[in-house]
Formats: C-alpha cells, structure tokens, sequence
C-alpha cells in the first residue's frame, strides 16, 4: 500500500521548478460537490482541513498528506496524521478552530454541520460524501482535481485500487459464495445495504446480502428482520459483538450459535467502514472472513 502511494515532491520543489521554467505554474480548477455546487480554485490548496475520514485518507492516498492542518476526531490513519489538531467532528464540528486554522480548502461530508457557516466566513468548502463504488471513484477524482494532480496519474492510482477489489472478489472458494452474509456497521443497529460500497462489494463477490437496495445504503435495522433472514454469517466490529445476544431473538440465529460470526477489531472496522483508497484492504478482509466461515464446522448448537 504504501508503495502505491508515494508522496509528491514537497511544494517548494514544485514551485522553484516553475521558477525554472521546468514546469508550467498551475491553472485554476473548478470542481463540482455532492450538492452541485462549483468550486474554483486558483491554485492548489497547500492548508487543507478535512472532516471524513474517508476524506482524509483520500487525501494522503493521493500523496498530499503534508497539506493537511486540522481534522475530525476519528480521522487515524495513516499514523503521520494522528499528531495533527482535532476539530470535532461531522455533527460539531468547532467552527473557530477551523477558522484559526486558516484553511485554504475545507473537506466535508454532504450531511455535516456547519458548512453554510463556514462558506460565510469566506473558506472554501467542498461537500464529498461517498456511500456507493462510483461515489468512492467520483470523489477520489474530485479530490485529485482539487489537489491539482495529473488526471492520468489520479486514474491509474484508482485502477490499483478497482484490481485489489477484483482480486479479492476472485479469491472466494465456491463454497464461500452460497453464504448469506449480515454486515453490522454501528451497534444501534445500522446495516450495510446492497446499495451501500460494502453491500456492492459482497455483490461483486457473488455474496448475497440479507438487507435489499429497498432499504437503502446503511439502513436502521430491525433485529426481527435479521431473525427472520437467518444470515449464514454474521459481520460485526468488536463494539456490537457483545450485545448481540441482548437483542430480542437472536438467540435463535443460526449464525450466533454455530459462531460464525466474523468480529472485526477497531482498526479492521475502520478499514471496512470508510469508502476510499482501502477499499481493497476492506475487500481482502471480507474474502478471508468468507473463506474461513465457509470451511469452518458449526459450532455449539445446530
């Protein structure tokens, strides 16, 4: 991974080149958000702050790492940013902590608060929420144009990722693919759709899934509904695993009392849950859940 993603030349580097005539100085971009609006940008943002995760990692996977200034609290990887200033986060984010930041780009999700305010303020801020593949593909574009990076470069950096997801989906055994999957995303509980990036994944595995597009991308669930579908395997992080068996009915699913439940720890979680240049690790890590489910013997009671 980090081989994939090696960082650009630092910024004074670029800049004494154009001095030099080695390189043509940067032309102004205009890009388009989730909410369609435009965005022009005279020159590459060099203060970026940025409030998803997937977001970002995004924008380190596209080797601007050195351009970030402040983040949400859940944005951790990769470990070069963990020392950077905390901003809150999607549902509080602190507004004047931006601001002192004195950001030149602004990244956010579509649903977080605060980004009227903050355009009043005079920053630039750019709404990217990605929740399917092609929104994972249109954002990781996005970003690259905003960072003003060769499209070229940008593409093919994306079609690394699309093969790791390939690969993966490939490594299935046969008898990996007839198996019913649950994917849990928070313990409220919220679900992973057909429609959501890792209810498609599953897909592209040729892996059912127990919640359908009609309930859209990461749906509420209720914990009848997953009685009643009785998943062959059962995805959780370590947070929901232990309240599994509180829930009304789940003791009679299949999946809990044959353990085939596959519990992710908070850093595997965090892989699987964010719609960006992981996708591939995300894919490989459910490919190995998948296969080692299906060749393991039931366990406990039928």
């Amino acid at each position: 991974m980090a081989e994939r993603f090696r960082a650009w030349p630092p910024t004074w580097v670029l800049w004494g080149l154009v001095a030099l005539g080695c390189l043509k100085p940067a032309v102004a971009v205009t890009v388009r958000d989730d909410r369609q609006q435009q965005l022009q940008l005279v020159q590459a943002p060099q203060r970026i702050v940025s409030l998803l995760p997937s977001l970002t990692e995004t924008v380190c996977a596209l080797g601007a790492c050195q351009r970030l200034v402040g983040l949400d609290r859940y944005s951790n990887w990769p470990e070069s940013v963990r020392h950077l200033p905390r901003v809150g986060g999607g549902l509080d984010p602190n507004i004047e902590s931006i601001v002192a930041l004195r950001p030149d780009l602004v990244l956010l999700a579509s649903s977080t608060r605060g980004a009227e305010r903050l355009q009043a303020l005079g920053l630039k801020v750019l709404r990217l929420e990605p929740q399917t593949h092609a929104d994972a593909q249109r954002v990781w574009h996005t970003v690259g144009q905003a960072l003003h990076l060769p499209e070229a470069e940008t593409e093919r950096m994306w079609r690394g990722i699309q093969a790791g997801v390939q690969d993966a989906a490939q490594s299935l055994s046969p008898k990996a693919r007839q198996q019913q999957v649950y994917f849990e995303v928070s313990p409220t509980p919220y679900g992973a759709g057909e429609a959501s990036f890792i209810g498609q994944t599953l897909s592209l595995m040729g892996v059912g899934n127990i919640l359908p597009k009609a309930l859209g991308a990461f749906p509420q669930v209720n914990p009848e509904w997953v009685v009643r579908a009785q998943p062959d395997v059962i995805m959780v992080g370590d947070s929901s695993r232990a309240s599994m068996e509180k829930r009304p009915g789940w003791t009679a699913l299949r999946a809990l009392r044959q353990n085939k439940v596959c519990v992710f720890q908070p850093a595997e979680s965090d892989t699987l849950v964010r719609a960006g240049p992981r996708m591939d690790e995300a894919a490989r890590l459910m490919a190995k859940c998948l296969n080692r489910m299906a060749l393991s013997p039931p366990q406990g009671l039928p």
